[in-house]
């Protein structure tokens, strides 16, 4: 009985319900970011510095400099071949990625970047053809 006592108060840190309403939440923050050009701008500078700082990264975050990317080939118009809602949806991830405040706490070493990362692997499923498409465009499109 104790062991089923201690699991009821053990919180589960990452349930998919959390993640999905989370990642709504920065969606509709990027809705808004993306209507300005200067924030959005300001915005991905702070994403590539917070990159910077990140040892290593592997799995689902190594993705995050091609979601920046194609953003930034999105709004200098050079590619648009992606709808709408998958750039609402790359930002949302990417708003959440940056935000200091979520559910883990980023500071905290090896678990920091656990929630970041479910955002992150939610967003991707559901735009992973897109970036598929952007990948061979820009390589195709290579100067």
């Amino acid at each position: 009985m104790p062991d089923e006592t201690k699991q009821e108060q053990t919180p589960e840190i990452l349930n998919e319900e959390e993640v999905q309403a989370r990642f709504d939440k920065s969606k509709e923050k990027a809705k808004k970011i993306l209507e300005d050009r200067d924030k959005m701008d300001r915005f991905l500078e702070r994403l590539e510095k917070k990159l910077k700082h990140i040892p290593v990264v592997g799995g689902i975050l190594s993705e995050i400099p091609v979601l920046i990317a194609l953003v930034k080939a999105f709004l200098e118009k050079r590619y648009l071949e992606i709808p709408i809602g998958s750039v609402i949806a790359i930002v949302g991830a990417l708003i959440y990625f940056l935000s200091p405040i979520d559910l883990v706490p980023d500071f905290l070493p090896a678990i920091g970047l656990v929630d970041d990362a479910a955002v992150l692997t939610l967003a991707f499923k559901l735009v992973h053809d897109d970036v598929k498409e952007y990948k061979a465009w820009r390589e195709k499109n290579k100067a």
